[in-house]
Order: C-alpha cells, then sequence, then structure tokens
C-alpha cells in the first residue's frame, strides 16, 4: 500500500519547500492534523522533505519515509482510518553567520505547523488500510490554512510589533518581536505617572487571555479539560479573567504595567529569552531593544530594580536565566515549574554522565526512560518516543517541538547550519562534546555555582523557585539539585526561595491553597505580595510634588501621591500582616535614605535631621480617590520637617521648612 500526495495546479505560483506530513488516526473528533502527540495516546505520522516542489508535482509515501510510532507504512495494522495530509513549508534563509538555512517562519500562529497560515492541507477522508495490498491512496493537497487576524486594542490592553535590528541583522531578513501590554486602571488619567513593568515569560501568547473586562458567558458550550479531568474549564477561564479584571480596576490594585512577548522565531513558539548560536540574539534584542521601547511607550520606569520576571515552564527558565543572564536589568525572578535548570537531571538524564539518552542500561537488559507522568507515577511516553516523533514531524530540528527548541537554542551550530544534536535521534547515544557546550553556556545551576562570586552580590533575594513534587516532565528534580547549591552559598548567601508543591504535577507555581487548574491563570497576581517582602524594596510614590493649593496645586494627581504610605501601614501591615510595622517604616524611611545615599536622614538618631510623622497605627488610613486624589490622609497627629511642625494634631501649619534633596556622592 502507497500514498500519492498531490499539490494541485493553481493553489501556488512557484516551487516550494518544507516537511509533508501523512496522518493516520483512528479517530475522527478532531481532524488529525490537532490529535498528534508522543506516548500511548500517538497518532500514525509519516514524513518526508520536499525541496522545490513544484504545483501539479506528487509525492509517493511508501515505506521509505519515516513514520511514529509505526517506522514504517508496511507496519501500520490494517483496520480503518482518517487521513490527512499537511505540508509545512520552509523559507531560505541566509544568515549572517555565513550558513544558509531552510526553515518555517512564524506567520503570526507562534510556530504550529498544524495551523500555520500558509500551509497546505487536504480534508480528513476515512479509508480501509490493507499494507499487504498494492492499493494506491490519493490525496490532495487543495486546501489552505487562512491569515490569523492580529488583535485590536482595548482600553487597557495595547498590541506592539517591533523590527529587531540585531535580529534582522543575524537571520539576513526582516525579524519583529511583539508584545501584549495590559495599562493600569487610570492610566490615561495620571500622564505623569510612571510604572514598574512586570514580565510574564511563557509561550507564545496571541493575546492577554487571563483578562476579561464582561462577566463569564453562562451560555457558554461546556468544554472538558483532559489536562485537568474538569468539566467547563473554559467557564472557570472566562470567570478567573473577569475576577482579574476586577482586582486591577479596584482602588486597592497595585498599579503596574504586564508584558507578554511574542518571540517565536525559526525552530520554536519562543526563544527561551538568552542569545544562541543558532537563534540569534534574541536575549538582548528583547532587553536591550523591546522592553526600553515598552517602557518609553507606556511611561515604564525603565530601571532595572522596577522589573519583575515571572512564568511557568518554558517561561520559568526564561525568567530565571533573564535574571541570570542580566543581573543588573532586573529585581527578582519567580520561576514556576522551570525546564530543566540543571542538566544532571535533564527530566530523566544527566547529559554528563549517562551514554544513552533512551535507556537505563545495565549489565544484561535495558529499560526506556520516562519523559511524562501523571500525579501517580503512571507512565504515558518515553524520552525514545519524544525523539522518534520530532524526528518523522520536521528534520534538522524543525519539528517545533521541545527538545528540537532545547538544541536549537543550546547547541553550538553544526557543519550544515542547523543544531548539533545533543543525543541521535534514533539511537539516543548522548554527544559528550555538545554536552559539554551546554553544560557552559545555559546550564544555569553550573553557570551560577561557576561565577558566584561575581553574580551573587547581584541575584541575593532575587531568586525565587517553585515546583510540584510530581512534576509531569520531572522537572523537580533539577531543582533539587539547584537547591542544593543555592542553600550552600555563601559571601553572600543566595536570600531567596525554593518551594514544592505536595504531589503537584506541572505547572506548580507556589498557590499551596488552589489546584493547578486555578493558580495558573493568576501569575499576574500571586506574586505581587512576595515581591513586597523582599528586603530591598522600598515604598514611595511616583506622584509629583503638589500643594493643597496655589500654582503647584494644579492638575489631577493620582491618589496614591497623597495615599501610598497610609495606604501600606493599613492595609499591608495592619490588615493583611504581610510586613511587620517597623519593616514598614523602614522601607519609607530608612531603607530610601540609604539607597539614595541622603546622609543624616531616614533614622530618628541623635544629630540626624529632625523628619518625623507621628501616627496612630491603628487608625491610620488613606482617603485619596481617583475623584478626589488630595484628599489627606486620617490618623495622622504630627508631621515635622527638618525639625519644624508642618502639621500639629491634624491641621497643617504656616511653615515651609522643605528642602530639595540631592544624592550625595558615595566616593
Amino acid at each position: 500500500m502507497e500514498f500519492q500526495v498531490s499539490l494541485p495546479e493553481g493553489i501556488e505560483t512557484g516551487v516550494v519547500d518544507g516537511r509533508l506530513l501523512l496522518l493516520l488516526s483512528t479517530s475522527d473528533d478532531r481532524e488529525p492534523r490537532f490529535q498528534v502527540r508522543a506516548g500511548v495516546q500517538a497518532i500514525q505520522v509519516f514524513g518526508v522533505d520536499l525541496d522545490g516542489a513544484s504545483p501539479g508535482s506528487s509525492v509517493l509515501i511508501d515505506d521509505s519515509a519515516s513514520g511514529y510510532p509505526m517506522a514504517r507504512l508496511s507496519d501500520l495494522p490494517p483496520g480503518d482510518y482518517f487521513v490527512q495530509a499537511v505540508l509545512h513549508r520552509y523559507e531560505t534563509l541566509h544568515r549572517s553567520d555565513g550558513h544558509t538555512v531552510k526553515l518555517p517562519m512564524d506567520r503570526g500562529e507562534g510556530q504550529h505547523w498544524n495551523r500555520a497560515p500558509g500551509n497546505f492541507f487536504s480534508q480528513p477522508r476515512p479509508i480501509t488500510v490493507d499494507p499487504v495490498g498494492d492499493t494506491v491512496v490519493s490525496v490532495v493537497l487543495d486546501q489552505i490554512i487562512p491569515p490569523i487576524d492580529p488583535p485590536v486594542d482595548t482600553e487597557y490592553v495595547k498590541h506592539v510589533r517591533i523590527q529587531s535590528k540585531l535580529l534582522t541583522e543575524f537571520w539576513g531578513r526582516p525579524m519583529f518581536l511583539g508584545a501584549h501590554v495590559l495599562l493600569p486602571h487610570g492610566y490615561e488619567e495620571n500622564p505623569d505617572a510612571h510604572y514598574p513593568l512586570m514580565i510574564f515569560h511563557g509561550h507564545f501568547p496571541s493575546n492577554i487571555s487571563s483578562f476579561r473586562t464582561e462577566p463569564s458567558d453562562p451560555d457558554l458550550e461546556c468544554e472538558y479539560s483532559q489536562r485537568f479531568r474538569l468539566e467547563c474549564y473554559n467557564r472557570v477561564q472566562q470567570q478567573e479573567a473577569y475576577d482579574f479584571y476586577q482586582q486591577w480596576i479596584g482602588p486597592d490594585f497595585p498599579r503596574f504595567l504586564v508584558l507578554e512577548i511574542q518571540h517565536a522565531n525559526p525552530y520554536y513558539d519562543d526563544s527561551y529569552a538568552v542569545n544562541s548560536n543558532n537563534l540569534g540574539p534574541y536575549g538582548d534584542a528583547i532587553t536591550h531593544e523591546l522592553i526600553p521601547y515598552i517602557e518609553s511607550l507606556f511611561r515604564g520606569l525603565g530601571e532595572g530594580w522596577a522589573r519583575f520576571l515571572y512564568g511557568g515552564s518554558t517561561g520559568g527558565w526564561e525568567a530565571l536565566a533573564a535574571q541570570v543572564f542580566y543581573p543588573d536589568e532586573f529585581n527578582g525572578a519567580f520561576a514556576a515549574c522551570p525546564d530543566p535548570i540543571d542538566f544532571r537531571a535533564f527530566m530523566s538524564v544527566n547529559i554528563y554522565e549517562d551514554k544513552n539518552a533512551f535507556y537505563y542500561e545495565g549489565p544484561f537488559r535495558r529499560i526506556e526512560r520516562p519523559s511524562f507522568r501523571d500525579w501517580l507515577g503512571a507512565i504515558h511516553s518515553t524520552i525514545r518516543d519524544d525523539s522518534l516523533m520530532e524526528f518523522v514531524l520536521g528534520t534538522n530540528n524543525r519539528s517545533g517541538q521541545q527538545l528540537d527548541i532545547w538544541e536549537a537554542v543550546y547547541s553550538p551550530v553544526g557543519a550544515d547550519g542547523y543544531p548539533k544534536r545533543l543525543w541521535d535521534r534514533q539511537t539516543g547515544i548522548i554527544d559528550p562534546e555538545v554536552a559539554e557546550y551546554w553544560r557552559c553556556n545555559y546550564d544555569l545551576r553550573f553557570i551560577l555555582e561557576r561565577d558566584w562570586p561575581i553574580l551573587g552580590p547581584k541575584l541575593k533575594g532575587k531568586i525565587h523557585i517553585f515546583t510540584g513534587d510530581m512534576d509531569n516532565f520531572y522537572l523537580n528534580n533539577a531543582v533539587y539539585l539547584m537547591e542544593d547549591f543555592l542553600e550552600s552559598t555563601t559571601d553572600p548567601h543566595y536570600g531567596g526561595e525554593i518551594d514544592y508543591g505536595d504531589r503537584a504535577e506541572h505547572c506548580w507555581n507556589g498557590d499551596h491553597l488552589n489546584g493547578n487548574h486555578i493558580s495558573r491563570l493568576r501569575y499576574n497576581t500571586m506574586y505581587l505580595e512576595r515581591i513586597l517582602k523582599l528586603p530591598w524594596v522600598m515604598i514611595g510614590s511616583d506622584s509629583s510634588a503638589r500643594a493643597a493649593e496655589g500654582p503647584s496645586a494644579a492638575g489631577h494627581p493620582h491618589p496614591r501621591g497623597c495615599g501610598s504610605f497610609a495606604r501600606v501601614l493599613a492595609r499591608y501591615v495592619r490588615e493583611k500582616k504581610i510586613l511587620s510595622l517597623a519593616e514598614a517604616v523602614h522601607r519609607m524611611t530608612g531603607l530610601s535614605a540609604e539607597t539614595f545615599n541622603l546622609s543624616r536622614r531616614g533614622i530618628l538618631a541623635e544629630g540626624n535631621f529632625a523628619d518625623v510623622v507621628v501616627f496612630d497605627p491603628e487608625k491610620i488610613s488613606d482617603k485619596a480617590t481617583y475623584r478626589s486624589p488630595k484628599k489627606l490622609a486620617e490618623g495622622i497627629h504630627h508631621v515635622f520637617v527638618n525639625g519644624r511642625p508642618v502639621m500639629l494634631s491634624g491641621k497643617r501649619t504656616d511653615e515651609l521648612p522643605g528642602r530639595l534633596l540631592r544624592r550625595e556622592s558615595t566616593k
């Protein structure tokens, strides 16, 4: 039995390069192109490379085609199937390193071959397979995946796309970075306000999906989540998105920018946010091109101390890697269920000591290494499964899947211009030279240990890692090894946090009160209190100085101008008990004076300037609102500036003892 796959006349004007995939499934619940996966639930895939195919030509799929899980067409069991073909198109790229390669460009879908606009496919149809017969089944690629409409700006969510000079130079063609930016409530009404930046790393985001300004739709048709074993999960997602919106616009919610980045590339749906020999300088492009542009466009503070990173899985690795490789540019990383951060536990493989990635080997037998388990330990897929499937989906790391992007990011460039393999996709044999390259350049635990005398002082208190102890992909094993090192650090001790979720699967992110199905939808809120507790975080207001009356009283300032300090003392000290009273006061006074090198300020001591606020900790509260932003806080009795009273018994005096303070030299 053979398959004849044809590209009809008129569907394309020129020759086509790409990967032709033939898919066979026993189910018609969805199109076969949406059923492809590794493991026990795998459907059958065959793949061949096309080089210069012309409209009107055809390709024969026979026993020479690579297959998974059956290696050859003749191995396919007889029976009834649904067949579909897809042609994933490649573009010829002339990189600045002198290599010419053929790769699939992202076309707005986030580097997914089954949804990429411009790819050709056939309509699924039923067939009966008799592998030993001489039947030739005809399949016609007469369908084209349509373009994807870009998202539309709203009041709160803005979409940005820039051409990267760095990436364009590397790839020899225009290359772009995209971003979705969530603006704080009151952004337009407060043009003088500037904001910290929260960078939410992760897989390709089509939009900020966790934010919804309308209530959930009660008539939405329920969808079952196989991952979470939960009915109507789509309704849960809508409700959580609307709940986040309600928090976002609430008077008690902190004001900041949220950034989600689109950095799909010719190998994957994101770049891992680091520089790479195969992908180019994505780390520099994101850190030095995109982020400053976003901050200048949307009034970000534009300083490393005002940027925080978080994300899960790939995003967890990216958050931690960006903090490690750019330690001065960010002020804390919250890495949930990160991809392997110590390659001695690269899922179930030690790439430095193991000889074969596919098998645990003993003197008389070998057992396949697992790659995916459930929370009870049942194995659903193996490293060999994943490797063989990716090889069939795309040679030369062009599958758009997980193992291929790790090699594309971490490996040196091969002689043919494509990434060098860490292990052979057919045999599992590990290349120790490639493993050593990975160690020196991308093994985060190794890099931290090697460079701790330099990195340690820059990273103190900035590393926070969370994972479930039954992570589906065994990612917790690398976290254990990272924890061993971090807890051993001195001069300084790392001063961060590592936490584990009991029997929690991928991707546990530090929430001990809710399941993964909920906490994964709350990244933009769940680390805020942890950030506030970081020992170097100061408390202040970005509002400009305003008088109660006169020329300098003009304008409509942000309510935090009159309410920031009282808000913290009431909400985060008295009510939520996140900070002690002493900690909060120090962050408003002594820590600020120390940070900006203002001598004799910020501490009550003999010989210092007498800047004193007398308040009632049980009654202090802010009263300023967006409509009345100049209302003074309650519970403040007396205020002295430079030893002179500007408020006595809650009433302003006529004293004007204030003066401009300048940062003093540290030399």
